[in-house]
């Protein structure tokens, strides 16, 4: 207890500013939102979408960011986060345990652990909030990237439903994804924000107040990740869609995984009118493979029907196969020579996984003065063996200009030209030090040009990030990249360094 007098030394929620307030840094969010005339142009394309989190007071009234520590919060419950033992040695732990006494942790002894993505309460004891709610967050490996976002959305989920079960008003969330744990601190923020804006739409009825209470080091990334979950006006709405990650979770929040998900026929054991044609065209297809069951008929008609989209999709795919096989061949036959030797494009070691890692050096691209056909040979040239495997790419778009900007034409044919392996084969695309603008782009290009893209394009801010994919021995990377990155993000990694 504090001395008769003496103010004390919790905090009491109400009194922090709720998300629809002003916050501290207003005039630096002003500031962001005064966009480039030409950045402006391409926000105004999106008016007539809309977001899967649009603006909403009544959420935003909910939320408090806290810079500070959560066990001095004055709310009905806390997050701790912990190990499966819940022993845990780490900066939000040993707060919470030196508040609240030694009775919490006799009183953990008798919960016998606590299994990963899953929540346990206990009494508040000393501390002001009258609940801990524990929880125990996944240990990260890129390899195993599927699970442990699963497990990150169990902790969150986990958390708001046991508040909601015991009908507590207000809550205060720690970061789960711990430094010790490895898991990248901007992943960990999307499912944290996207998990409880989800939970507070469709079962928040009674929450009154959310606190996500952060460090130094984390606050500037939730500050930055935030208005894409809880934007303050239809205006950010607008200007934070383009802005989202590819996988935004299902309607609770919860990841989703598309080879997981089970496809169920509307009405199975009727069939279509037509059904039969398709059970012909099936049979007729298991005829043997001697030549004369592969004779193809009149190819100038089959060119014709693919023109006036009749054609099967089969026919189709042979048809790309021939036009991409007519490129590659040009391609090996053409000298190449000057495009090789502007280094933007080379092979370099292999990620986390194993596959190869490709780099595509944008400044290294002079779009305006070079031949783009035979850009587009080289590609093709360099490309077709290693596509053979599963791969990644890196593309740096580091202090990239005006003149080496690809057209989105140019990538469209591209991306129409190359062989099925090029897309299937490709796991993940990263670009590295994005602007506003190139992100407004690539997500118009994924959404409304090509299909099947839009998933495996990771925007990265920070080479860190990009070394949780791939360790930096395993990748050549442009000595001006690494001298811009030092430069614009020094201060993360000073932070980062002094919390571990």
């Amino acid at each position: 207890m504090d001395p008769l007098g003496a103010r004390s030394q919790f905090v009491e929620v109400q009194t922090l500013p709720t998300w629809d307030q002003p916050q501290g840094v207003q005039d630096e969010v002003d500031r962001g939102n005064q966009l480039p005339e030409e950045d402006e142009q391409l926000t105004n394309q999106l008016n007539s979408l809309e977001s899967p989190f649009p603006f909403r007071e009544d959420i935003n009234r909910k939320i408090v960011l806290f810079n500070g520590d959560v066990a001095l919060l004055n709310c009905t419950a806390i997050v701790n986060t912990s190990n499966e033992t819940l022993t845990d040695k780490n900066p939000v732990s040993d707060s919470i345990h030196r508040y609240a006494g030694p009775e919490l942790r006799d009183e953990l002894l008798k919960l016998k652990g606590c299994r990963t993505g899953e929540a346990k309460m206990t009494e508040g004891f000393n501390l002001a909030a009258r609940f801990i709610i524990h929880t125990v967050g996944p240990k990260y490996k890129a390899k195993y990237r599927t699970a442990a976002e699963s497990s990150l959305y169990s902790c969150y989920r986990n958390v708001m439903q046991l508040s909601k079960e015991h009908a507590m008003a207000s809550v205060g969330l720690c970061v789960v994804s711990t430094v010790k744990r490895a898991y990248p601190l901007e992943d960990a923020t999307h499912i944290a924000l996207r998990t409880v804006r989800r939970f507070l739409e469709n079962h928040g009825e009674n929450i009154e107040t959310v606190v996500f209470a952060v460090s130094d080091v984390e606050e500037p990334v939730y500050r930055k990740l935030m208005p894409l979950y809880y934007p303050c006006s239809k205006r950010e709405e607008k200007i934070s869609l383009p802005l989202l990650p590819a996988d935004i979770g299902n309607a609770e929040g919860e990841p989703v995984v598309p080879e997981r998900q089970i496809r169920i026929a509307e009405k199975p054991g009727n069939l279509d009118d037509d059904s039969g044609d398709d059970l012909l065209e099936s049979d007729l297809g298991l005829v043997g493979s001697h030549a004369f069951a592969r004779m193809e008929g009149d190819v100038d008609k089959q060119r014709k029907l693919i023109l006036q989209g009749q054609a099967s999709e089969a026919a189709q795919q042979k048809q790309h196969q021939r036009n991409y096989n007519r490129w590659l061949c040009r391609a090996r036959a053409e000298d190449l020579s000057d495009i090789a030797a502007l280094k933007a494009l080379y092979q370099t070691g292999v990620d986390l996984c194993g596959r190869t890692v490709m780099v595509v050096v944008g400044r290294n691209i002079p779009v305006t003065i070079i031949d783009m056909e035979k850009a587009l040979l080289y590609f093709i040239h360099v490309m077709d063996h290693i596509t053979v495997k599963e791969y990644v790419m890196v593309y740096f778009h580091t202090l990239t200009g005006e003149h080496n900007y690809l057209d989105t034409d140019f990538l469209k044919k591209l991306y129409d030209i190359v062989d099925a392996k090029f897309k299937k084969n490709l796991r993940a695309f990263y670009f590295v030090h994005p602007t506003f603008r190139t992100k407004v782009s690539t997500w118009f290009f994924t959404t409304f040009s090509v299909s099947g893209l839009k998933e495996k394009v990771h925007h990265i801010e920070k080479l860190q990030q990009l070394f949780t994919c791939i360790l930096p021995e395993q990748i050549d990377i442009p000595p001006f990249v690494l001298e811009y990155d030092t430069r614009v993000n020094s201060p993360y990694y000073t932070a980062q360094s002094s919390g571990l």
